[in-house]
Formats: C-alpha cells, sequence, structure tokens
C-alpha cells in the first residue's frame, strides 16, 4: 500500500460529517489530518465528545487550516454557502474536495471547473453519494426516452435546507436530455392553491416533503396509457453515503477537473 490519502473533514460535529470522520478513520488507506468546524478553533478533536481517539486539529478557518496542514482532499458536507467557500478555497491550496452539499449555482460550478483545470487537479461534486440513488437516477434516465409524462416525489428530513433537493434536480436534468418535450397535465389546469402542482421543470412536477423521521428518499413516477412505472430509492440512514464517498475520494485523486454528479465515475 502507498501513501495515505491525507482527508480534512468540514462538519465533523454534523451528521453526514460524522459518518465521513469515521469514514476516513476505519479506512487503513486514508489519514484524518485535521477537520473544519464552526467552533473549538484550536482545540483537539478528541476533545469533543463521541471522537475520543482522534487526536487532529479543529480549525474555524478553512484558510488557516491548508496553511498549517499538509492535505490532499477536503471532505465538505456542510451548507452551500460554507461549502462553496470551502472548496474555492482548497482548489487555490492545491487540495481535492469532495463535496455533497447541494444548491450550488450553475455559475458557481463553472467557476470551481475553472479553478480545477487551472490547477489541473480534481474535484467531485456530488447531490447525493449513495450508489442506489445514482442507479435510480440513470434507470430514470433511460426510462425517460419512452415515458415523456413524468413527476418526482422527493421525501427528506425536516431540517433539509433547499427543496427541491439537488438529486431530485439532478435527475430532471438527466431526463431532460433523453426526454421529448412536453407540459404535462390539462392544458388548462388550475391550481387553487399555489404550489399544489409542484415545481415545473420543462414540463416535469418535482414535490418536496420535509418531514422528521425521514431521511433521504425519492421516487420517479413515469405513466403512460395502462401503467405507471416508478422507480424508488430510499436511504435509511447516512451510513449509505459513505460508499460513495469512499469511492470519489479514491477518484478525486486521479481527475484533473471537476465532475458534478456520481453517475459519471460510476463504471
Amino acid at each position: 500500500m502507498g501513501k495515505p490519502i491525507k482527508i480534512v473533514v468540514a462538519g465533523p460535529r454534523g451528521r453526514m460529517g460524522k459518518e465521513a470522520v469515521n469514514l476516513v478513520n476505519e479506512t487503513p488507506e486514508f489519514e484524518l489530518v485535521a477537520v473544519l468546524d464552526r467552533k473549538h478553533n484550536g482545540m483537539l478533536l478528541s476533545e469533543i465528545d463521541g471522537f475520543s481517539n482522534l487526536d487532529v486539529r479543529i480549525y474555524t478557518d478553512v484558510e488557516e487550516c491548508f496553511q498549517n496542514v499538509d492535505a490532499d482532499v477536503l471532505i465538505d458536507l456542510t451548507v452551500p454557502e460554507t461549502g462553496y467557500l470551502h472548496t474555492k478555497t482548497a482548489l487555490l491550496h492545491g487540495v481535492r474536495p469532495v463535496v455533497g452539499t447541494t444548491g450550488f449555482t450553475e455559475e458557481e460550478i463553472s467557476e470551481l471547473r475553472k479553478l480545477a483545470e487551472e490547477r489541473d487537479i480534481g474535484c467531485i461534486i456530488a447531490p447525493n453519494f449513495a450508489i442506489g440513488a445514482i442507479l435510480m437516477m440513470k434507470f430514470s434516465q433511460m426510462a425517460a426516452k419512452y415515458f415523456n409524462n413524468v413527476e418526482i416525489i422527493e421525501l427528506h428530513h425536516d431540517q433539509k435546507l433547499d427543496a427541491p433537493s439537488g438529486t431530485a434536480l439532478k435527475t430532471a436534468q438527466m431526463m431532460s436530455n433523453n426526454r421529448e418535450k412536453k407540459k404535462q397535465g390539462h392544458p388548462n389546469e388550475k391550481e387553487t392553491i399555489r404550489g399544489a402542482r409542484g415545481a415545473n421543470f420543462e414540463g416535469m412536477r418535482i414535490h418536496s416533503v420535509r418531514l422528521p423521521g425521514l431521511v433521504a428518499h425519492q421516487q420517479v413516477i413515469f405513466g403512460a396509457p395502462g401503467e405507471t412505472l416508478t422507480i424508488r430509492h430510499d436511504s435509511y440512514n447516512r451510513a449509505s453515503f459513505m460508499t460513495g464517498v469512499k469511492m470519489s475520494v479514491e477518484t478525486v485523486m486521479k481527475l484533473n477537473t471537476l465532475v458534478y454528479g456520481l453517475e459519471h465515475i460510476l463504471e
């Protein structure tokens, strides 16, 4: 085995961040070298409940972190505003980001791709790291060629900030490449309560559900005369995302551009 991949994790106290810290700690070819957090600057992670055996430094300033720490990869599973700053700073310091934060604009992704290519390093931004979710998206893209009547229902926990989810938007974008464009529903339909028909993406409707008890779920429903086809994926806990995170860390070391969406690195 060669040298371990040196990793910084952003948001270690969050639910996804904790899973990422555990993944790095339990993977022999990975090494956790620092974490980025909103507080506890200068403390060791081992001083925080739940991380008793991890003597790595906590930084609140991303610039200071990358100036002081020799890192290969940043794993960021925070929120869009913070994730964008972390990703941009990492690229400027030659660190390869693996980002699970959704909500980036097309302009931000374009800027980050340009930065990655200027520095000849990789960056992966994935709306969803669950392998099953990526397959759901790919299968939906295939089906859209034959069914142009389709609606997406995505269901997440009630602390999720963006709606619709990045996965739902990515699914709709992928389907639009194969789907014959069509405005769905009755041509004279009228919403008696605004928003009842959901968000409109090129005639496809996206519905967002937010409830405690949910983690991350999505179903894509296709309709045709006499039949429906439903493609559904469920993540019941956040460990479901770690296979994709691990694969992304290993893959980003070989890239020299930004890849948006895990479907592009699945063989």
